[in-house]
């Protein structure tokens, strides 16, 4: 029986903006669009129900996620099949990484966690 769904991930930078209320509190923040896509390799389906992430940029500083579903959903998955969704991710460095968890209820009312492996976030030409 196969055991686990299959993550895999792409991402983009978008762009450098500036953030703040006001004038005396601006400062730069680069902008990263992430697309998973999460194939359903179990012999049964699955739906996604909640989601937790660990930010971490440049400097270290992390922030963590959680939340039901992804981008307002929470998707069924059918065994063979798959589920894509981009959303996007904001740091105060030009480099960050992402990782952490899917929850899955499985058709038999198991719960299921599938990691998500780490993945980076940069701006281009900024690793060497």
């Amino acid at each position: 029986m196969k055991t686990s769904l299959g993550i895999s991930t792409q991402t983009k930078f978008i762009g450098r903006q500036e953030a703040g209320i006001n004038s005396a509190d601006k400062h730069p923040v680069y902008v990263f669009s992430y697309t998973i896509k999460i194939n359903n390799n179990l012999s049964q389906s699955a739906q996604l129900k909640s989601r937790y992430w660990l930010i971490t940029n440049g400097d270290g500083e992390t922030v963590e996620v959680e939340g039901e579903g992804v981008v307002g959903e929470q998707p069924i998955i059918q065994p063979n099949e798959s589920f894509e969704y981009t959303s996007a991710s904001m740091l105060k460095t030009e480099v960050g990484t992402m990782e952490g968890y899917y929850e899955f209820e499985l058709e038999d009312g198991q719960v299921h966690r599938e990691p998500i492996p780490v993945f980076s976030l940069s701006k281009p030409n900024s690793l060497h």
